[in-house]
């Protein structure tokens, strides 16, 4: 059932666009609103919570009229969970501001996708453009191949994990969003979600490390394998980065382009092992 959900769930948020209503990081938002102490206790104990309450249902929806409630709920929170949502509304006005030459609503969207790094002050043209780059590539894995991640190895209780992984970002993005750096570090989610993030990255990793440059990308993912310090952000980005450099790109709607057809690439790719897997496992 993981297979066919993944599948539907991703036909689904790319034929149809779903907007911000679909996104849960827009509905809890109602929530975070309410939130006026930070720390690491409180956002592992929300996240369990959300966690406990999925499993809840689940496990009141199993075997009834032949789990197809089951399934609905896992097509749901898949939904839910996978996907940009704005963020793709944000991706769209900041190529069509830059394409007419508007530098106010073109850095004025940038400033969206770079919400959770940003970007560094002083910068010049071709440091902003690597800059978004990185943050797409980087809104491609937090939205499409984390949340894949943690669906597939939660196994038979995949939304349980998935909702966690989801919450947890949604906190982040709030947090960057409404609240100032102190009020973030003291809620911990940065922390969490770098222990969370080490898996999926390195996996996503060597996936850009075989795309790009082997010679140089592939002694970088092993390094990466020892290192717990670095961001998990620096450290996909810079794998990324090698497959990015096979190919030029320096034009204010080329470059983040090109880091967008690369993480659609990788993201293919992502589906296509885990549907390899998971046939290879039903056959034996």
């Amino acid at each position: 059932m993981t297979l066919f959900t993944t599948l539907l769930v991703l036909i689904v948020e790319r034929l149809f666009k779903l907007g911000e209503h679909w996104h849960l990081d827009h509905r809890l938002e109602a929530l975070f609103r309410r939130i006026k102490h930070f720390s690491m206790l409180r956002t592992l104990g929300m996240t369990a919570i959300a966690m406990g309450i999925t499993f809840l249902l689940l496990r009141a929806l199993e075997g009834l009229l032949f789990n197809a409630p089951t399934l609905a709920v896992w097509i749901l929170i898949g939904l839910l969970c996978v996907g940009a949502g704005k963020v793709r509304l944000h991706y769209h006005a900041y190529l069509n501001a830059a394409s007419r030459d508007d530098v106010h609503a073109r850095d004025a969207m940038a400033s969206e996708l770079t919400l959770i790094h940003g970007v560094p002050p002083e910068c010049n043209e071709r440091e902003f453009l690597r800059e978004l780059q990185n943050a797409l590539l980087w809104i491609n894995f937090r939205f499409y191949l984390a949340p894949l991640f943690w669906f597939i190895v939660g196994g038979s209780w995949g939304p349980v994990t998935l909702i966690g992984y989801a919450f947890l970002r949604a906190w982040q993005s709030w947090l960057a969003r409404y609240q100032n750096p102190h009020q973030r570090l003291q809620s911990g989610v940065d922390a969490i979600l770098h222990v969370v993030d080490w898996i999926p990255v390195r996996l996503a990793g060597v996936v850009y490390a075989l795309l790009g440059h082997g010679e140089k990308a592939l002694p970088a993912w092993f390094a990466s394998l020892a290192d717990l310090r670095t961001s998990q952000y620096q450290v996909l980005t810079r794998l990324a980065q090698f497959s990015l450099a096979r190919e030029s790109h320096t034009g204010k709607v080329d470059t983040p382009k090109a880091a967008v057809s690369m993480a659609k690439k990788t993201s293919c790719l992502a589906v296509v092992v885990i549907a390899l897997l998971t046939i290879y496992g039903t056959l034996i």
